[in-house]
């Protein structure tokens, strides 16, 4: 089995969509979007989606044919933090069922992290449901740890957990590299 990560743009919007929709089905409580939010969303709104400024947008395929993941990059809208510190978000992670084990979570994770650090982010933030302990485990074996800071408040009063992987050079993670990374 060979994963090759591909860089999708808006004029790839059919082929994030079928991917987007079968996460958003599969993993209902894992995002703060839902299946029902995009399931008859126009071209229009996919994309925009994939046009934000900066952003690395990346579907995982196995065997250059079967889409089996993706995962977003995207630059901190609001600039540096008070400590004068700028991160890069992660966001939109999945990894199909059926191909997971694989390592394609850590390819993407990596070539997500290599994004941010070469367009200067000193650390890259994520937000994960507190009771996604598969999708915590994942990360903390990417390098990422639990941020002081509350994540986004949900429903039922709980928070999302902020993780934060720091990027600065001599500090990163050692993430061994996977084939197929872009």
């Amino acid at each position: 089995m060979t994963i090759e990560l591909r860089r999708v743009t808006a004029d790839d919007w059919e082929a994030w969509r079928a991917v987007r929709l079968a996460a958003l089905a599969e993993a209902p409580t894992a995002f703060g979007s839902t299946h029902a939010d995009w399931a008859e969303a126009p071209e229009h709104r996919w994309r925009t989606r994939l046009s934000i400024p900066g952003a690395l947008d990346l579907v995982a395929y196995e065997d250059g044919a079967r889409p089996v993941g993706l995962a977003t990059g995207v630059p901190n809208p609001d600039g540096p933090d008070p400590d004068g510190r700028d991160h890069a978000e992660l966001i939109s992670m999945w990894v199909d069922p059926a191909a997971r084990g694989r390592g394609i979570a850590r390819s993407l994770i990596t070539a997500i992290a290599d994004w941010a650090a070469a367009s200067g982010a000193s650390a890259l933030e994520l937000s994960v449901m507190p009771d996604n302990a598969h999708a915590r485990r994942t990360y903390e074996r990417a390098g990422f740890t639990v941020a002081d800071t509350l994540g986004d408040a949900l429903p039922d009063g709980r928070h999302e957990v902020v993780m934060r992987r720091d990027l600065t050079p001599g500090r990163t993670a050692d993430v061994p590299q996977e084939a197929g990374r872009p």
